[in-house]
């Protein structure tokens, strides 16, 4: 079963409640699943970065302002991550560690914090290169709860898939972005040269510096 739910009727009082659904869907799966292919995932988004995702959400959907409710809940939420109860197995894109959310500082900040975090015994990280050959078609970024529910975020909605078949299919699609991405010491690389690219000033980051002030 395919279920869509329009964002401007589930962000109409705002993102505070919605997040503290994701909450609840969180505290209540204790193994997950992630594919994002050109941002950082929400779990792992510092406050900076996060303000910046929702405040352009808000701005977009023209949904009522509380982003700074919003943001202290995505930061809850990422309570998951130490609490010992729960593990997510994530592949991040390396393109989105180059898509520019906030500019430089704020980049910097949440390449910081993957370095950081990457090691956690809660969470298995990939970085899928630019360069990687997958063995499936490219797709867009998903989010598995447990085996019974993926969803996807898309521009004016979010769908929800319970089908056994096509849960099935997203599990196999996982695993072989999985087998594609780097861990470990070859991903901290993909990291660290995504951090050299945000901290050292020229060419183009100049340009990007100068419209960000």
């Amino acid at each position: 079963m395919t279920h869509s739910s329009p964002w401007q009727q589930r962000l109409a009082t705002g993102t505070e409640d919605i997040q503290d659904e994701v909450i609840g869907w969180y505290q209540r799966t204790p193994r997950g699943k992630a594919y994002v292919p050109d941002m950082i995932w929400g779990t792992l988004q510092t406050e900076a970065y996060a303000t910046v995702i929702l405040r352009r959400v808000v701005d977009f959907l023209e949904v009522p302002d509380d982003v700074p409710a919003g943001v202290t809940k995505r930061m809850e939420r990422q309570q998951v991550l130490y609490d010992g109860e729960h593990h997510y197995d994530v592949v991040l894109g390396e393109q989105g560690l180059y898509t520019n959310v906030g500019g430089p500082e704020v980049m910097v900040g949440q390449i910081e914090r993957l370095l950081r975090e990457i090691d956690l015994p809660s969470l298995t990280l990939g970085i899928l290169p630019a360069t990687a050959e997958v063995g499936i078609v490219p797709m867009s970024g998903f989010n598995m709860y447990g085996g019974d529910r993926v969803n996807y975020e898309l521009v004016s909605s979010s769908v929800e898939i319970t089908d056994p078949a096509e849960l099935a299919l997203h599990h196999k699609a996982f695993d072989a972005l999985s087998r594609a991405a780097s861990y470990g010491d070859d991903a901290k690389h993909l990291l660290g040269k995504a951090l050299s690219f945000w901290s050292t000033p020229g060419s183009p980051l100049d340009d990007i510096r100068r419209r960000a002030d």
